[in-house]
């Protein structure tokens, strides 16, 4: 049996790792870090909202505009460099998008005034925005067909590392320094990514087939092409169904550090056990959701997770005032849920997106969810962060109707 045929037969544990091959392993590495750093970088900010709040003397509805801005601005810089990694190549626009992201936030932490502040947030968007796209789009090209939902949801999982060590280096920050000054040393540390930037530029390489259809094709990132003929409708019901899940999940991703210390009064350190079993619950959500979309398929285990979620922030919402046990414990399941359904995102986009097209298509559905998505926490901005986050919950609606005009793709080989 030759080395092909053996590895196609691998049913072992990680075996959707070996089957990568050394240069896919190193694209791995390098998009899991992209992502995890990405998510390190976003976080910031919501941790340190309260603090922002006080400082800059802010409503909370205006506060909403930071998240809101991001957002929005992160759909311009995902288009952007989805076209970009189909005609530069996606390991070139990955560090590009990182470059960006890790620029901005470290300016965010020498704001002076509110408005400075919103600036750097925004144009921190555009490669916040960006480095999904060319990263998931990587580590998708590289993976075989039947292992692709479960590699490129280790990809995502990266999130939930990233998350965890934000809320790590809040503890300490904001344990040790006055809210006034923590909330910049906060952003600050955002220099991290700049470390993996030199790493990917040395060591990892776009996939052969990438290479060849960049240099043959003559319609390659589009960003017409995806609004024409058989990709349009694929195009606008993608972004639909980007929208829906995007808006549930950032909106409580954007609230929920200030619902934890307003709404359940818990300090710096008490909040602590809350973030470990939410994000225990994400990162394990993000694999095992990675899994049900090679076993049950992509459509299923998003409409299974959707109404999980939905359901879930409902009830994390209503528990009664003194019962923040509960609150703890129903973390895990509601960031299993919500975690799990972006857990075959990076498959299924790129399966339904030929080469020359699949940066373009991707990083505008992706991200074009993001930006419609980002109204849903200026909302809840405006009508309090408590009760009024259920208001998310709608999104995941959304997301289940959209899904009717979309193909099954497991399975499908990347052409």
């Amino acid at each position: 049996m030759d080395t092909t045929a053996a590895a196609a037969e691998d049913t072992r544990p990680f075996a959707w790792y070996r089957t990568l091959g050394s240069r896919g392993r190193r694209a791995f590495v390098g998009a899991f870090g992209g992502y995890g750093l990405d998510s390190y970088d976003y976080w910031v900010l919501p941790l340190s909202l309260s603090a922002i709040i006080a400082y800059f003397q802010l409503t909370p509805g205006t506060a909403g505009l930071l998240s809101t801005t991001t957002l929005v601005v992160s759909a311009i810089g995902g288009a952007g460099a989805g076209i970009l990694a189909d005609r530069i190549g996606r390991v070139r626009t990955l560090q590009l998008t990182v470059a960006t992201y890790t620029l901005f936030t470290v300016l965010c932490g020498f704001a002076p005034n509110f408005e400075t502040l919103l600036v750097f947030r925004a144009l921190q968007g555009l490669g916040f925005g960006g480095e999904w796209a060319a990263g998931a789009i990587l580590v998708a090209e590289y993976a075989r067909s039947r292992y692709r939902g479960r590699t490129v949801a280790f990809v995502q999982s990266a999130w939930a590392a990233g998350w965890g060590l934000a809320v790590i280096v809040y503890t300490v920050v904001f344990s040790l320094a006055g809210d006034d000054l923590a909330w910049r040393i906060m952003f600050w540390t955002g220099v991290i990514p700049a470390l993996l930037i030199m790493w990917v530029r040395k060591n990892v390489t776009d996939a052969d087939v990438v290479t060849e259809r960049r240099e043959s094709s003559a319609q390659r990132g589009s960003f017409a092409r995806i609004f024409q003929g058989d990709l349009l409708r694929t195009t606008l019901v993608a972004s639909l169904f980007a929208t829906g899940v995007q808006g549930g999940y950032y909106t409580l991703a954007t609230w929920l550090p200030s619902y934890l210390r307003t709404t359940r009064e818990l300090t710096v350190i008490n909040t602590g056990g809350y973030y470990a079993f939410l994000i225990s619950g994400a990162f394990i959500g993000y694999v095992c959701g990675g899994y049900l979309t090679d076993l049950l398929g992509r459509k299923r285990t998003f409409v299974l997770f959707a109404a999980l979620s939905a359901a879930l922030i409902v009830a994390y919402t209503q528990i009664p005032h003194g019962a923040n046990a509960l609150v703890m414990v129903l973390g895990f399941p509601l960031g299993f849920s919500m975690s799990a359904i972006f857990s075959g995102f990076g498959a299924f986009l790129a399966e339904l997106y030929p080469t020359a097209q699949r940066g373009t298509g991707q990083g505008f559905t992706y991200n074009f969810g993001r930006a419609v998505g980002a109204v849903f926490p200026g909302v809840v901005g405006l009508l309090g962060a408590g009760g009024a986050m259920v208001f998310g919950a709608a999104g995941y609606g959304i997301a289940v109707l959209a899904l009717l005009g979309l193909p099954e793709t497991r399975g499908r080989e990347l052409v």
